[in-house]
């Protein structure tokens, strides 16, 4: 299997926390050829996607990753190409799936570009499993954001359409005097959109990060907040800790399930609170290695059993 990481600069991974370095590192140690480039070193000549790709071997030890010097292939020299670019998610990005998108038949594109484009971490779940979510308001109107907070009979949460690892995060509850003001921020005047939510309680106790290969459950952590700060995300400063699946949460992950297949969404991380979906993060979703210590697994060899064979059945298929 000949992959290839469409992700961030070498130099930026954080190989201690980061999902795409572990996968590398797995493709590597089996002796498959992995190459990486930058999402603007892809280009399109004549209805054919290529890149300036750079061959990487990664290991276990610094300095982790091996490359040599860059050369120019076709997307249709490689089985799988990983999309794994970190938020946000911008019009750079949704240019990148369209690209992506041009891959040939033979090539599996993992998240499939189609979904990516279409489906929004934080908007899927309005789209279709509204009913999976707490009440939930997105506008770009103050007033309409100040008026949903203030129906609801506790606190609220405000956070932006397209942030990611917690920015932009904020509670607040309908006798905050600094409401209008977060209103006004979080929309820029009502320049762009905000998602308010009413605010879930159980956060407190964690907010479960849950790992889907294929649609199937493989691993969860919970994510709990730190004293000084509502938001549970690691990026945020919250703890992981070890937790079982429950089953409302086998019943969410049942739910989303087919239409992650259908659409190629081959590694996810939903998040749940409570009984509750609150984000289906199909963008560069991370945890892997944060499970892997909490129960000594090994997902990534999971993961990259699942995606050869996938690659396989789209070769044989093409």
């Amino acid at each position: 299997m000949r992959s290839l990481f469409v992700m961030d600069p070498l130099e930026r991974i954080n190989v201690r926390g980061d999902s795409t370095y572990v996968t590398m590192r797995e493709c590597s140690d089996r002796g498959l050829p992995t190459w990486m480039c930058t999402p603007d070193r892809l280009y399109a000549r004549d209805g054919r996607t290529r890149a300036l790709v750079t061959p990487v071997r990664t290991t276990a030890d610094a300095p982790y990753f091996h490359v040599e010097a860059p050369v120019d292939l076709d997307l249709g020299d490689f089985d799988v190409v990983w999309m794994r670019k970190d938020p946000p998610f911008d019009m750079t990005y949704i240019f990148t799936t369209y690209l992506l998108d041009m891959a040939p038949p033979s090539t599996l594109v993992v998240n499939g570009p189609r979904g990516l484009k279409l489906f929004n971490e934080k908007m899927w779940v309005q789209q279709q499993w509204p009913d999976l979510q707490p009440p939930t308001l997105l506008t770009n109107d103050v007033e309409r954001i100040k008026r949903f907070v203030r129906e609801q009979p506790g606190r609220s949460v405000i956070k932006p359409w397209d942030g990611n690892g917690g920015r932009g995060v904020v509670v607040t509850d309908a006798e905050d005097r600094n409401l209008p003001s977060l209103a006004e921020l979080l929309t820029q005047d009502g320049r762009t959109y905000a998602i308010t939510q009413a605010y879930v309680p159980e956060v407190v106790d964690g907010d479960k990060r849950i790992l889907l290969f294929d649609g199937e459950p493989v691993g969860a952590m919970l994510r709990v907040p730190h004293a000084a700060d509502h938001r549970a995300n690691m990026h945020a400063g919250g703890a992981t800790i070890a937790c079982e699946l429950t089953a409302t949460d086998r019943a969410i992950c049942d739910a989303i399930a087919p239409a992650l297949r259908e659409w190629g969404m081959v590694f996810v991380g939903i998040d749940v609170i409570g009984t509750v979906l609150t984000e289906i993060n199909v963008t560069s979703p991370t945890g892997i290695r944060e499970m892997n210590r909490l129960y000594g697994t090994r997902l990534e060899s999971n993961l990259v059993d699942r995606v050869m064979e996938r690659a396989d059945a789209r070769r044989r298929s093409a």
